[in-house]
């Protein structure tokens, strides 16, 4: 590998690592309320062009690392959506009891 491959391969697992956090947060929290979707979609796009310029250079770095960060990006706006629509999932402040404990 390369020395420029070994850069890119570091600072891309550093950057994608970077998400982990915050995926385990949301995921944990049932909320995504502080997620702006506006930049997590333009983020996720800009990672998809990422990963498709890494397939036209034949960028194995640019390719793998983009791939775990657009996953990890896309996860976060699908929970993001989901815990926002109507019956999506409560959070953990909320104080509705489930049904078979409210008698």
């Amino acid at each position: 590998m390369s020395a420029s491959e070994t850069i890119g391969t570091i600072a891309g697992a550093l950057t994608t690592v970077a998400f982990i956090p915050q995926v385990v947060q949301v995921w944990r929290s049932k909320s995504a309320h502080d997620i702006n979707l506006a930049t997590f979609t333009m983020f996720s796009v800009g990672v998809a062009m990422w990963l498709l310029f890494g397939c036209l250079i034949h960028s194995v770095s640019v390719i793998v690392t983009n791939t775990v960060t657009l996953v990890l990006a896309l996860t976060i706006l699908l929970l993001k959506i989901l815990y926002a629509r109507p019956g999506g999932y409560p959070t953990q402040s909320s104080s509705k009891l489930p049904d078979h404990e409210q008698r």
